[in-house]
């Protein structure tokens, strides 16, 4: 009998600038590759508020649900 798969999770918080720009696509592919490389994939992406690093306040972004097998 087998052994299932174990996987391991990792979530990335992508944010849209403070200044209102739309979510850069080339910015998100490039997030996506580089974890692609160390062998996450993707498995979710939801849409969040997401807290930003001046102020209280939140900005919209997205959180990126990524996962791989555990080795």
């Amino acid at each position: 009998m087998s052994t299932p798969t174990v996987y391991e999770y990792k979530v990335v918080t992508f944010r849209e600038s403070l200044i209102g720009d739309a979510l850069d696509g080339d910015k998100l592919e490039k997030t996506l590759n580089k974890h692609a490389e160390e062998g996450w994939r993707l498995k979710t992406i939801t849409s969040a508020d997401v807290k930003g690093r001046i102020g209280p306040g939140a900005v919209e972004g997205l959180l990126l649900t990524l996962e791989r097998p555990r080795v």
